[in-house]
Formats: C-alpha cells, structure tokens, sequence
C-alpha cells in the first residue's frame, strides 16, 4: 500500500509505529530466576515474604546490654559480667541481667537486650580471649540509649509491604533486595522477539572476502546490537529472494517457524525498480513512506500475516536512527524497556546547515555541556558513528545554526 508522495511528520510516524506494537504486543510473563531476571520488567508486585533485617541485629562489633542498668549519672561507668559471646550467624541465648555479652557486627541481639555499646567505648577496648570469660569483668559508660546502634526487626521492610512494585526494572539493587528477602525466582515480562531480516545479493557476512560490487552487512550487526540493548530478544535471519513471491514465501516460512513479536528489515524499502522488500509487501497492504527526517527518510510500516513489520532504509546510519527514533522510544514506552534516551540540552561547537522541513539528526561528540559534529548528514559515515556518544537533534524549522546556539541531543552511552 502506497501512501503516494506526502512527506510524513516524524512526530506523525512516531505515533504509527507505537500504535503497531501496542495494538500487536501481547503481554507474556516468564518466571525467572534472578540471574535471569536482571535488566527485565516485574511483572507483578512483589510483597517481602519476611520482615528485613528478620531479627535485632548488632549495627557495631560492642557489648549487647540492657540499656536500663546502665541508667546512671552521666561521666561514670558500669561494670557488668562477661557473657558469652555472640557471633553473627548463631541464635542468641538471653541475656542475663548484671551481665554484658560480646556481640558481632550483624549478630542476633539476644533476648533481654535492647541496646549495644561499641568495643572502642569498653574498658578494656578489645574482646576478652573465649577462653579467659570466667569471671571476667567489663567497664562501660553510663547513659546507654534504648536502641543504641541496633538494627530493629523489619527496620527495612516489614514482612508483608511491598517490596517491588509491577512495572520495576530489576537493576543490581532491586535483584539484591530480593536476594536479600529469600525470593530466588520473579514474574519479569518477557522480552520482545524480533526477527531481523538482511537482504540483497550485494551484502555478505563480515569476514568473507567482498566480490566486486559487494559491501559487508554492518546493518545486521548494529541493529541487532541495538535491538539486545532496548531489551529485544533477536531472532537474525537472512533471505536472498529474486522476486517479490520468492522473498514473500521465505518471509512466511520464517514467520511459520518461529514466534516472533516484530520483524524489522533494513534496506529494499525504497522507490527503486529491485526493493525486493517493497514490491513483496505492498501488495500485502503494507505503506512505505517518506518521513520528514535525515537520515532515515523512507520508512516501511504495516502488518504481516498479523504480525506487526517495521522497514528502515539500508544505509547503515539510517537504520540506527531510525531504530533510534521510531522504534526504541515506542518499546520504552510500551514494556518499559529500555530506559528512555537522556536528552540534554547542549552548545553547538561550530556552525551547522540543515535542510528546512525535515528534522537532521546528526552525530556528534558531547562533553561539558558542549558538543561537536562528527562527520557529515551522509547516512553511510558508519566511522563518524562509532566516534560518536551522542544523537544532535536540529528541528524541521532550523535551515542553519551559528557556533553557540543550543541544540538537543540524546545520549547515547
């Protein structure tokens, strides 16, 4: 399907690409252990199974007292007995009034006690041998406040709150906070299945040697690579087709076999008499456009036997930013993976032109609040790409831009 020769907003294209997936997605829960789990989306709430810390615990390596006996005037001190001693990992036997037990950093505060004085503050400042207890002596300080450098049962988290929220993305300290609460497996969703699909005689795999007219395929790389890091899941698949019907029926049979949530292809999309792509998949009601963008200008968009397809040009900067642009934003938005790009504000280092009533998107190098080009607006500069850490946005109203204007960038690292 053809949507004749309107240039299309991107903000427009935006909105058709999140409409796709949003109507398309289905919503699937794994239960995965935490390994597995990292970087994912909580499905569900998660309430702590059990109180943290689960008991009263030592903040110092001290004496567990009870904080009533050493109530006395301010300047002096208290001698108490020597209990035995309370290393982490190992239940507490009460404490016995008139004495004072040595206690462990994370230790159980035994029954009895309510507060811990720290070694530094005993006479003598160091922990009695085990075995010279009997009949040892402690001197502490007076004034010792109930709660005194102890960790309170459920101080953290109450057994029962919610620990997690639905909707989380499970980073190093949220999977360290069910670690910490027992919980070895959690609801995530499941990840976004891609298939990527690489055509054209004229592309070959890194590594083998390049016949004349040849090129290497950086796209199926990169995007892949992109496609990993938004949080997708990528099936890469290749097919060499002569003819639209050929192209078609691979397409099929790939989409037969495995389940997959989305197919993106680069290349074979645009006005040219061999876009396979565009000839195979326009007669199955699928448009191919033109966005008002540089790089990334033509776009496919549509279904495939029900599944939601997404075409970016071939040109290896255009399919990265139209991945960028189109794409990735509608995911974060969708299944809250990835995190959205941070878009800052920056001073443009030296003077730019763009083409009026599109939106440019160049690369560029930010740093200190600065950024500078890297390489030209041509969508080939896949070297000016790697060199860059940031996306420079100059506005479809925006023909040129002097040194010091400020311009918009996403940050790319």
């Amino acid at each position: 399907m053809s949507t004749g020769s309107r240039v299309h907003p991107v903000a427009e294209h935006q909105q058709a690409v999140r409409a796709l997936l949003a109507n398309s997605l289905k919503r699937q829960v794994q239960q995965r252990t935490l390994a597995e789990a990292a970087g994912r989306i909580l499905a569900e709430d998660v309430p702590a199974p059990r109180s943290l810390p689960p008991f009263a615990n030592s903040q110092m390596d001290g004496y567990a007292v009870r904080s009533a006996e050493l109530a006395v005037p301010d300047g002096s001190t208290v001698e108490l007995q020597v209990a035995a001693p309370i290393p982490a990992g190992t239940a507490a036997p009460e404490l016995h009034p008139g004495t004072a037990a040595p206690i462990m950093t994370g230790a159980m505060l035994p029954a009895g006690a309510d507060a811990v004085v720290p070694i530094e503050r005993a006479q003598p400042d160091s922990f009695f041998d085990p075995g010279d207890l009997n009949g040892a002596r402690v001197l502490l300080p007076a004034g010792v406040r109930t709660g005194q450098f102890v960790r309170a049962a459920g101080s953290d988290i109450p057994a029962g709150t919610r620990a997690l929220a639905q909707g989380t993305r499970l980073g190093p300290a949220q999977l360290g906070l069910l670690a910490a609460l027992g919980i070895a497996a959690v609801p995530v969703l499941a990840p976004v299945r891609v298939t990527l699909l690489s055509t054209g005689d004229e592309v070959v795999e890194p590594g083998v040697d390049l016949a004349p007219g040849q090129i290497h395929d950086a796209n199926t790389t990169l995007l892949t690579a992109s496609l990993r890091d938004a949080g997708a899941e990528v099936v890469r698949s290749r097919i060499l087709a002569d003819s639209p019907e050929d192209f078609l029926a691979a397409l099929r049979s790939e989409l037969y076999r495995d389940r997959t949530d989305l197919v993106v292809t680069s290349g074979g999309i645009s006005k040219g008499a061999y876009e396979v792509v565009r000839l195979a998949l326009e007669a199955e009601g699928v448009a191919f456009l033109s966005v008002a963008m540089q790089p990334g200008g033509p776009q496919g968009i549509g279904m495939v036997d029900g599944v939601p397809f997404l075409g970016f040009p071939g040109n290896p900067v255009s399919a990265l930013v139209s991945c960028e642009v189109f794409l990735r934003p509608a995911l974060s938005a969708l299944t809250g993976l990835p995190r959205p790009r941070p878009a800052v504000t920056a001073v443009l280092d030296a003077a730019a032109d763009s083409p009026e009533g599109k939106l440019q998107v160049r690369r560029g190098r930010f740093r200190d609040g600065r950024v500078s080009l890297i390489g030209g607006p041509g969508s080939h500069l896949v070297h000016a790409l790697a060199e860059s850490n940031a996306l420079v946005l100059i506005p479809e109203s925006t023909g040129h831009l002097e040194a010091g204007a400020e311009v918009t960038v996403w940050l790319l690292e």
